[in-house]
């Protein structure tokens, strides 16, 4: 017989009670804890929580008035607010059981008990435990995501002017269903900003779905944003609905939209226009409410002008337009999200509090960052977990400042040779060479390096770039 996963505490002063409820609990659940001393419950309700714990309501010879019990239940409740507790008890009334519900106890059994009634009781506290336990869950869950909408910004974080002129145009259009078009470079926190718009909106309590177009295959384009029927291709098991239709009443956030292909473009457009999507496999159309937040790093209006980005599209998604400044022109910047992503990372690693030396904040600030805030964060983090000391220096955050050519160089993509032959060095040091040459452009990057765009994703993976 398999035995049903479940941590119980036995609290008794009788050992003839505890060795026969550990005997027969044992078969039935994965742990069972046994103690004879009530004064041991703050120690084990620290060590570990328990699903269930059993408590007697006397541990006093001669004792039948429940008074010792009541007082340690109050205790276990201060302790833990979601424990269960089953008072057991040889003196039994009515009103000694109401007043144990009332302070915080699920149910009560007599002594002696059948052992039949006593695993139905212990059987359906579990399930009562389980079912408080989920509900604070989700409360807690709820109580963060409050939290998170009461952040208008989230966790984008500056002062400078650029990113002032930023928040003001969040402002102005979040509370509208314009469509708009994030610009930028990759790592700028482009997501971040169609976050910030969505939990400003007017549908900040319904979903916000996010698409990363770069990694859709355009066979499966249709399938991922529009959905499909039941046995539509070969792997379609059931029917599926799309990007669209799960977003319906909320925001889409179409990430990388300057790598759709012509083809993709036209389907896109169709649906943006119509307002409706047909999945893969249907004869009927769907009608979808969508407030769409688009984003690049391409350069678009060249693209139009190359007739690689259809211009109506262009129109379609960009009633406001949002560029976001590279971290390398916004300096001042670079010390907030500096002290930001310390304290994040101190905690999450559990390490203590950090300072930056003068020189170190000074270098930080004049290094180009080609990267952006995706780079800072990876450095800070790396900082973080190899840190000798509580104060940080210039080395600590292993900037990869080439020996030759200045930080202005660097980051216009004429940078010198890297400082080895090492494989990985010369590749990551190509990889970031091309990106900052063609400005983020992923596919001409790609095309430099001849290799292709997902190819060249999965090194600016690997490299943190």
């Amino acid at each position: 017989m398999s035995k049903q996963t479940a941590r119980i505490l036995i609290v008794d002063d009788d050992e003839d009670i505890l060795f026969s409820l550990r005997l027969f609990l044992s078969r039935h659940f994965t742990e069972v804890v046994t103690e004879s001393n009530p004064y041991q419950l703050p120690r084990l309700l620290r060590s570990k929580p328990f699903d269930l714990i059993l408590l007697d309501m006397n541990f006093r010879t001669g004792d039948t008035s429940g008074a010792e019990g009541m007082r340690w239940l109050t205790k276990i409740v201060e302790l833990d607010p979601a424990a269960s507790v089953i008072m057991i008890t040889a003196y039994a009334d009515v009103k000694t059981a109401v007043e144990a519900v009332k302070i915080g106890a699920i149910d009560f059994l007599e002594k002696p008990w059948r052992n039949e009634r006593l695993l139905t009781t212990i059987q359906a506290a579990l399930q009562l435990s389980a079912s408080r336990r989920k509900v604070q869950q989700l409360t807690d869950q709820q109580q963060v995501l409050v939290d998170d909408l009461q952040q208008p910004f989230g966790e984008i974080i500056g002062q400078s002017k650029g990113m002032k002129q930023v928040f003001t145009l969040i402002d102005k259009v979040a509370k509208t269903d314009a469509n708009v078009l994030i610009l930028g470079e990759n790592g700028t926190g482009k997501e971040l900003v169609a976050r910030a718009i969505h939990r400003q909106s007017l549908r900040h309590q319904a979903v916000f779905i996010t698409v990363d177009l770069g990694a859709v295959a355009e066979s499966l384009f249709e399938s991922e944003l529009f959905g499909h029927k039941k046995g539509a291709f070969t792997d379609a098991k059931g029917d599926r609905a799309g990007r669209f239709e799960v977003a319906s009443g909320g925001s889409l956030f179409l990430d990388e939209i300057g790598n759709l292909s012509l083809p993709l473009q036209a389907k896109l457009l169709s649906a943006l226009q119509t307002r409706q999507v047909t999945r893969v496999g249907a004869n009927e159309s769907i009608d979808v409410d969508i407030r769409l937040i688009s984003a690049t790093n391409m350069p678009l209006y060249g693209m139009v002008a190359d007739n690689r980005f259809r211009q109506d599209l262009l129109y379609r998604i960009n009633t406001v337009e949002i560029t976001l400044p590279p971290l390398r022109d916004r300096q001042d910047d670079i010390p907030l999200l500096v002290a930001h992503y310390l304290e994040e990372y101190a905690k999450k690693y559990q390490k203590g509090t950090f300072r930056i030396a003068p020189s170190a904040n000074t270098q930080l600030k004049s290094y180009p960052w080609p990267g952006n805030i995706r780079e800072l964060r990876h450095a800070v983090e790396r900082a973080v977990l190899l840190a000798d000391s509580d104060q940080l220096h210039a080395e600590d955050f292993m900037l990869q400042v080439p020996a030759s050519g200045t930080a202005g160089d660097f980051a216009n993509g004429l940078a010198g040779e890297p400082h080895s032959i090492n494989l990985e060095e010369l590749e990551r040091w190509a990889v970031q060479r091309a990106l900052t040459k063609h400005t983020g452009n992923i596919s001409k990057a790609a095309e430099e390096l001849g290799l292709t765009r997902a190819a060249l994703y999965r090194r600016m993976a690997k490299y943190e770039l």
